[in-house]
């Protein structure tokens, strides 16, 4: 029999994640201008973008706390991916900031394009490529439970945000449920 991959509910807390994840390109945005809005009307909507979705995410990782949302996890195999925050770089940041976006086609065509990047975040589940966490010394890493012998664990990988540079297979941990399959671990003294 097939595995299949667990449900990806909080499909807003994950759409949410992908904006945070965009907020240094909003950022940087604001402070560039544009000639088609005046700032009035510019730097409050990109500071919206910047702010609202970093809140959310920092209000789901307390009620992810205050719910004692922990789970016991057990490492089989896991990865790290420092390389996708260059990913991020070069996808986001890099090409988006260089635009032009003093006409209205070119800011529309700026904003389809972005609309395609965070629906490509969002559909591979990129969603947890976050500069606040990298800023806050967290490392990401994609985790696969130990394989068991039973044909329905072991297969489905999780996400694991943690301070930790080494996890070892076979290591137990506590982390907190940001989404369904994103993890944060937030005391490293949690090692069992």
């Amino acid at each position: 029999m097939k595995s299949h991959p667990p449900s990806e509910g909080m499909k807003t807390a994950r759409l949410l994640m992908v904006l945070a994840s965009m907020s240094p390109l909003f950022i940087l945005w604001a402070f560039r201008g544009n000639d088609v809005f005046p700032n009035r009307y510019f730097i409050p909507f990109y500071a919206f973008m910047d702010i609202f979705p970093n809140f959310f995410l920092l209000l789901r990782l307390r009620t992810a706390i205050r719910l004692n949302e922990k789970r016991d996890i057990r490492i089989g195999r896991i990865e790290d991916h420092r390389d996708h925050l260059l990913v991020y770089l070069f996808a986001i940041l890099l090409p988006f900031y260089s635009v032009d976006l003093n006409t209205w086609i070119a800011l529309l065509a700026t904003m389809v394009a972005v609309t395609f990047v965070a629906f490509l975040f969002w559909h591979l589940n990129l969603h947890y490529l976050n500069l606040l966490f990298a800023v806050r010394e967290y490392r990401v890493f994609t985790a696969y439970p130990p394989d068991d012998g039973n044909p329905f664990t072991g297969k489905n990988s999780f996400i694991l945000i943690t301070k930790r540079a080494i996890i070892e297979k076979g290591e137990g941990l506590i982390a907190y449920r940001i989404i369904d399959t994103v993890y944060m671990e937030i005391d490293c003294s949690s090692r069992r």
